[in-house]
């Protein structure tokens, strides 16, 4: 008797599991992932400076440089539906080497364009394929993670998973401007991104997953648009998840005050340009903070909730930081609102990973992907508009109560939201996800 009440406490209670913050780093497959994206996401930040840098100086056109974001992102909107199905097709960690290998090479050849001053319309054709890259490599890398983890460790996965961009969110950009000052040009940072790339191509070379990426054979089944669809097919039968990605989509195309970041710094707050890099570093810094945060506290035993005060949260900030004249205030609301936003990709990441089958999470990323990509911006189109006509202060706030009432919509529209409590599918959650499961399986869409 005196051992089992040693075993629960003393007190007839289950003691708590023991939480270890860095589990998913402790896994060699992981951790070779984690640390090739943080490196090539580092060169991708880097590249992103140089890029506009470039174009900039060369043509001294706002709409050259606005054509950037729009030319990569067209291509993920139309083709990450193939790059999904292809997720679940193939194997997933070939189609990551074959688009690292590609953006590796598109990377030489940027560093090629800007050495001869090519034409602008060569650069644009470089950044077009980019984003053709980019839209099978997202869905597949997106899948993949769940093949370097057991799933007891999605979530702490998915957890410091989400803390490598943000990372190089902060680390990128400032490499990025002190590489081209230190070489009055911006070949060398093509050259550094060609050798994240190759790095990172090396390190997934080495990973050998838990459960090896057997695909059943589709050449006697076409695929068909209904099978490209079948991700939005999907989230139709999978109301947490679907709220989870309104959620997100709604936060950013209303809450973009961070495209106005320029406008605040110079016109409003008047901190200059060193000011407006702490503000741009603000938000990426607040994330970071999250990530180790939530890695060394217990799994989320009321994520639903959480996920809608941080979204609630995130509007508030947006809201305060439109209206703040100091820049102490404003930095604190950005550090807030780069939180509370990584709280939500946090749930969102493991709500995907853990309530939708291997054979379709690759759709399921591909139409995340262009929930995200077309979020991002439009958002940032319509935080410029709104500020044109409106100006920033009420376009921030416009968009931070917009955000909140998006919050209470979806509360009210999917009420399961509200209930959920782990991340983890539980009790009738899991009845009825093996359910859907099976109904998934039925359809003979190719399994893993």
């Amino acid at each position: 008797m005196a051992d089992k009440q040693s075993i629960q406490g003393g007190n007839g209670v289950p003691p708590p599991e023991k939480i270890d913050p860095y589990g998913a780093l402790r896994i060699r497959d992981f951790r070779l992932l984690f640390l090739g994206s943080l490196i090539a996401s580092i060169g991708q930040r880097m590249l992103s400076v140089a890029i506009g840098w470039e174009l900039y100086v060369r043509t001294h056109s706002a709409l050259i440089l606005g054509g950037v974001g729009l030319v990569q992102v067209l291509p993920v909107i139309f083709l990450s539906l193939p790059g999904g199905q292809l997720a679940d097709t193939y194997n997933r960690k070939r189609i990551i080497l074959v688009t690292e290998a590609a953006l590796v090479l598109i990377s030489l050849a940027l560093a090629a364009l800007s050495y001869t001053q090519a034409p602008i319309w060569m650069v644009y054709f470089c950044l077009l394929l980019v984003g053709c890259a980019s839209a099978f490599n997202s869905p597949s890398s997106e899948a993949f993670l769940s093949e370097t983890v057991p799933e007891g460790s999605f979530e702490n996965a998915a957890t410091w998973f989400s803390s490598s961009w943000q990372l190089a969110s902060v680390l990128g950009p400032a490499l990025g401007g002190f590489a081209i000052a230190l070489f009055h040009g911006t070949i060398q940072v093509y050259l550094f991104n060609t050798l994240t790339g190759l790095l990172f191509v090396i390190l997934l070379w080495q990973i050998r997953t838990l459960a090896p990426t057997s695909i059943k054979k589709t050449s006697s089944k076409k695929t068909t648009l209904q099978d490209l669809g079948e991700g939005f097919a999907f989230l139709r039968h999978a109301p947490i998840i679907l709220a989870a990605i309104t959620l997100d989509l709604f936060a950013v195309l209303l809450g973009g005050a961070t495209t106005l970041m320029p406008i605040f710094a110079q016109d409003i707050l008047k901190v200059g340009p060193t000011g407006l890099g702490w503000l741009e570093a603000a938000p990426s810094l607040g994330a970071i903070c999250v990530t180790l945060f939530i890695a060394h506290r217990p799994p989320f035993q009321r994520a639903g909730r959480t996920l809608l005060l941080a979204v609630a949260g995130f509007g508030l900030a947006t809201i305060i930081f439109g209206v703040s004249q100091s820049f102490w205030l404003s930095l604190v609301m950005l550090f807030c609102l780069g939180g509370l936003d990584n709280i939500s990709v946090i749930i969102r990441s493991t709500l995907m990973l853990t309530r939708t089958p291997n054979h379709m999470r690759g759709r399921v990323s591909a139409v995340n992907s262009i929930f995200v990509a077309s979020s991002n911006q439009l958002g940032g189109f319509e935080s410029g508009v709104t500020a044109q006509f409106l100006g920033p202060v009420l376009s921030a706030v416009i968009g931070g109560i917009g955000t909140v009432l998006v919050v209470l919509a979806v509360a009210g529209i999917w009420p399961e939201m509200r209930r959920l409590g782990t991340l983890r599918e539980t009790g009738d959650e899991a009845v009825a996800l093996t359910a859907q499961n099976e109904i998934a399986e039925a359809s003979e869409l190719p399994v893993q």
